[in-house]
């Protein structure tokens, strides 16, 4: 799974970065939720442990909430054309390597046809599982999946390790195609935008929109060790970075009064 912070260090020749990221889409909001939820399934879901196996499968159930809220396949599936529209408006301009934009152009097209191919009903499987609502249903209760709760549960934690393997790949496979396109399309968005120094008088920036650019995604790029993080608000107009000293975990975090320099990319 490619680290985008990583990416920007390359590309700028940067010290180690941590990003933070602000959608201004419902969309990608919901997107960003479940490349998230995704990312932790498959690193939970290769621990051979059982609390391995249990985290994988709260990551799962979380992943199937997110996608009952709405037709979260549909809107990958128009995110998919419209950045195909877009690479293919690039075939006509000069200077674009053809190999590299045919094979992006490719990647896009096939995991649109296998996201079309997976049909409305990908996940009913998943949603009909008594063995998944089971664990659903206790999990919101504090404690609520512990060994009294849920005997079947324990007995499958119980199995191998090869067995639960096989298990949450089943379960994955059926959510990989949306998954993968989902991946797919933010790797495009982040890739929109180049990540470009600014500067934060006082430890606050702003910047109006334009009306007919507003991006779907902000990123802010920061030092690993620097003691500031960024809180990132905004709208379809305008958006505020300010930018909070750490003081440890038992201590309010407070707006710092010093300029800041960081990197900003608009997506």
């Amino acid at each position: 799974m490619p680290d985008y912070a990583q990416r920007a260090e390359a590309a700028t020749g940067e010290a180690p970065m941590v990003e933070y990221e602000q959608p201004l889409t419902e969309r990608m909001r919901t997107f960003l939720r479940l490349e998230f939820l995704y990312q932790q399934a498959v690193f939970h879901g290769e621990d051979g442990s059982d609390w391995g196996s249990r985290a994988a499968v709260m990551s799962l159930l979380d992943i199937l909430a997110i996608l009952a809220r709405g037709d979260v396949r549909s809107e990958a599936l128009k995110e998919l054309e419209r950045q195909a529209e877009v690479l293919r408006r690039y075939q006509s301009q000069p200077g674009v390597d053809p190999g590299r934009l045919g094979a992006l152009l490719g990647n896009v097209e096939e995991l649109r046809d296998g996201l079309n191919a997976s049909g409305s009903n990908y996940v009913q499987q998943l949603r009909e599982s008594e063995f998944l609502s089971a664990i659903k249903h206790r999990s919101a209760i504090p404690g609520g999946t512990c060994v009294f709760d849920l005997p079947d549960y324990t007995y499958w934690l119980s199995r191998g390790e090869a067995e639960r393997a096989s298990q949450l790949e089943d379960w994955l496979a059926i959510l990989r195609p949306l998954c993968d396109a989902v991946t797919e399309i933010l790797w495009l968005t982040r890739e929109s935008g180049r990540p470009r120094r600014q500067l934060a008088p006082g430890g606050m920036y702003q910047q109006a929109l334009e009306r007919n650019q507003t991006p779907n995604l902000i990123r802010v790029m920061m030092p690993r060790d620097a003691d500031l993080y960024p809180e990132i608000s905004g709208g379809q107009h305008r958006f505020t970075v300010r930018f909070l000293r750490w003081s440890g975990a038992g201590q309010r975090a407070r707006q710092t009064d010093e300029d800041i320099d960081f990197l900003l990319a608009l997506c």
